[in-house]
């Protein structure tokens, strides 16, 4: 995580995994992630040039208080308590959505709750959501400049030949693309 008072990164991919965020006031700086039903959340304030990303997993910890960091409510407030350190003005922060696809057919729709509690997560905070791109059968790979707000979607595809029927010992490569976008 580049957060305030680490030592600033500059010119180097900064991934976001699971669970995680990370916060910067570089120009330099590009975040990136892959994401599947999990949802990222860019934030960032246009007037200081601060913003950054999380990568959530499921939207709350229900009854498994063990592992808050995969959890949206704890990584937004995370993400934002960060970049108010960072200079961002809390009424200046815009907001870009992406993930919460159903990526694996016959299982549940983690995608669609990660989804509807980011949106709701901006509402009650009175976050507005520039952009979004949520749901659907696919991945997505995004690499979003924090400084800016600016970021390039790459939609993701699989086949069937690529899910395993028996639990991976690798993750499966995800590396098709079938489209990519540019949002300001």
């Amino acid at each position: 995580m580049n957060v305030a008072g680490a030592a600033p990164r500059t010119g180097r991919p900064i991934h976001v995994h699971q669970g995680d965020y990370a916060v910067s006031a570089s120009d330099s700086d590009m975040m990136t992630s892959v994401l599947g039903s999990c949802v990222a959340t860019c934030l960032y304030d246009p007037h200081a040039g601060v913003g950054g990303m999380n990568h959530f997993l499921l939207p709350d910890a229900g009854s498994d208080t063990g592992r808050t960091r995969l959890y949206g409510v704890h990584l937004m407030e995370l993400l934002i308590n960060n970049l108010l350190r960072l200079g961002a003005e809390r009424s200046n922060l815009k907001a870009k959505l992406f993930g919460g696809g159903k990526v694996i057919a016959g299982l549940s729709d983690i995608g669609a709750r990660n989804a509807a509690f980011a949106r709701q997560f901006l509402s009650d905070e009175d976050l507005p959501c520039m952009s979004e791109s949520l749901g659907g059968e696919f991945g997505r790979r995004i690499r979003f400049w924090p400084s800016t707000g600016r970021v390039r979607l790459m939609t993701l595809t699989t086949t069937s030949e690529q899910i395993p029927r028996t639990a991976p010992t690798a993750a499966p490569d995800l590396s098709g693309t079938s489209g990519e976008l540019e949002l300001f």
